[in-house]
């Protein structure tokens, strides 16, 4: 039991073909989009003017004694205070929002486009890393917009409008302001290397940790009849010490680089006040300017801080896109290109020369024909492999043949409308699935055309009124997850209810009674009975006793027809069926 680990690495900081992508969610809201860089540009030019405006009031008026001046000047800086704040609060939000509303668009987009994927998709990908991409990937964009983007853009105006005043009001002292830069970018860029590795493992480590979770929640019946509980939890631990190892890197080099970076500031600042006391000594610099200085430098030195970890948060943004984008370019979804769509089928099925495959040319399905008449009931049988499943996922076009056409009353499956054709085809299945709900939505899987006298009608013909009108609640009693509060024969009932409640003009019936009791064996071999009258069959059933009143019985071996015909037809051939026969017959002698 084991799932293969997922290892993604980071790509380019700026991943222009992904961020054209990512615009297509933004367009929609552009106009606050411009809003929000507009703020960001408002921002940057009101960073540096607090510090100028303190300067002034110091140099022009506290050192000339003019109190009423700055009284004046506090007002002014008073008033830029409240507009920075408005400013402030405006970008906040206005980030926050769009960065919102862009992952509701996009995880919306990204489960329709998993609706219509292929059974095959599934089949080949982990759900755990599904849920990774629905959930983690796309919240992680959100950072992207709140938090990347925009932040990186408003920082860098910030620098150079910082830059641009303390250029203006004393140049020497910028240069030695700017001395320790050097180091602060070094610093920084080993910095956002290192986070930028821990950061892939972490969300290597979460995608890893949520399909191992995921497999093996589903699957904990099996770990516990075979005793694998304690394996399965080292296994667990160890995926687990994998994802707080590579926290830890992060919370280390978090904890190394901060302290760096403010000594490196303090550094900074010491310069300025040793040069600039010097200048105030020689009266050659204003005490405001002096003081400005330092207001500057812890300003200019904050975004140089942050902005590693914004191009990170922006790399991780541009890794979980290209993960999403990979699954919404994937074009494993069923072609819906058909446009034929009656109101009633007559329920005519044709196999003509189908081949079928689950990968390249591994045929499960090889040159298959028959012919299912309208109101005929045909049984397909075989050994477990033979392809038996794989043929009714044909019909309702849960995968499409490789060669070869499937007919149903003349037409091409592929020609009818998706939604359509199945409506028209009931099916149930051997492994009834069944959501964390009531039974009445179980049933109508939350149509609304769909009424609680119809559901129980199709329960009086599946013989299931019973049971479910003793259930606490009736139609609304909580199945709970997957149904796990009913016996397997009460869960294949309401499979039955499901499927008879669209009132299909075709029944498929997958292995339908192998699971049930005897007595609930006989009971829906009886609303089978009555489901079939009037529409087309197809039954697949291990115990050969239950189709032997089909028109039909085909017979599969290795994925070919090696036998057709009535149940005493093929008991006298002496073939193949009569040796399942023989053998269900000896298995039920010795039990």
């Amino acid at each position: 039991m084991g799932l293969e680990k997922e290892n993604v690495k980071s790509g380019d900081i700026i991943d222009t073909r992904v961020l054209k992508k990512l615009y297509q969610f933004v367009n929609p809201y552009k106009q606050r989009f411009y809003l929000l860089v507009l703020l960001t540009l408002l921002l940057a030019v009101l960073a540096p003017s607090r510090p100028l405006l303190i300067q002034i009031a110091i140099d022009d008026y506290v050192a000339l004694g003019d109190a009423d001046g700055l009284v004046t000047m506090m007002y002014f800086l008073v008033g830029l205070l409240v507009l920075h704040a408005v400013v402030q609060f405006g970008h906040t939000y206005l980030s926050g929002w769009i960065g919102q509303v862009i992952i509701r668009d996009i995880r919306t987009r990204l489960y329709r486009h998993l609706l219509k994927m292929r059974l095959k998709y599934f089949d080949n990908t982990p759900i755990g890393r599904l849920v990774t991409r629905n959930i983690s990937d796309v919240e992680t964009l959100s950072d992207v917009f709140s938090q990347g983007l925009a932040e990186i853009i408003g920082d860098l105006l910030q620098l150079v409008s910082i830059l641009a005043v303390m250029f203006y009001v004393d140049w020497k002292l910028t240069l030695v302001s700017l001395c320790t830069l050097p180091l602060l970018i070094i610093s920084t860029y080993v910095f956002k290397e290192k986070v930028k590795v821990s950061f892939n493992d972490v969300r290597n480590a979460v995608s890893n940790l949520n399909s191992f979770l995921q497999e093996h929640i589903t699957g904990m019946n099996i770990i516990q009849v075979f005793n694998r509980e304690d394996r399965e939890y080292e296994k667990f631990k160890a995926i687990n010490k994998e994802h707080r190892q590579a926290h830890l890197k992060s919370v280390m080099y978090y904890s190394i680089y901060y302290p760096v970076a403010e000594i490196i500031q303090a550094i900074g600042i010491g310069l300025v006040v040793w040069y600039g006391a010097t200048g105030v000594f020689d009266m050659q610099l204003k005490v405001g300017v002096l003081i400005s200085f330092i207001m500057y430098l812890q300003l200019f030195f904050r975004p140089i801080r942050m902005i590693a970890d914004r191009f990170n948060t922006l790399q991780m943004g541009v890794v979980s896109s290209s993960r999403i984008f990979a699954i919404l370019e994937n074009n494993g979804q069923i072609p819906n290109e058909g446009s034929h769509m009656p109101e009633k089928l007559k329920g005519d099925i044709a196999f003509e020369k189908v081949w079928f495959a689950y990968e390249k040319e591994d045929w499960v399905l090889k040159d298959i024909s028959f012919e299912v008449q309208h109101g005929e009931t045909v049984a397909l049988v075989g050994a477990t492999g033979a392809g038996k499943s794989s043929t009714i996922n044909l019909i309702s076009r849960f995968y499409d043949t490789n060669k070869g056409q499937i007919k149903i009353d003349g037409k091409p499956v592929d020609s009818f409308e998706l939604s359509t054709l199945r409506k028209h085809v009931g099916v149930v299945l051997q492994d009834v699935f069944l959501f964390s709900d009531t039974i009445f939505q179980n049933i109508t899987l939350g149509n609304p055309d769909i009424s609680r006298e119809q559901v129980m009608h199709a329960a009086d013909l599946v013989g299931a009124r019973k049971f479910i009108e003793r259930l606490p609640g009736g139609l609304d009693y909580d199945v709970k997850e997957r149904g796990g509060t009913l016996s397997v024969g009460q869960r294949q009932l309401i499979s039955f209810v499901r499927a008879m409640v669209y009132d299909p003009e075709i029944i498929i019936l997958d292995e339908a009674t192998s699971s049930v009791d005897t007595e609930t064996e006989e009971l829906i071999q009886a609303a089978i009975e009555k489901m079939m009258q009037g529409r087309t069959a197809i039954i697949i059933a291990h115990r050969l006793s239950t189709i032997q009143k089909a028109e039909k019985i085909i017979v599969l071996h290795k994925g070919e027809i090696v036998e057709e015909g009535t149940h005493e037809t093929l008991l006298k051939r002496d073939g193949y069926y009569a040796q399942l026969h023989q053998m269900q017959l000896k298995t039920m002698v010795i039990g």
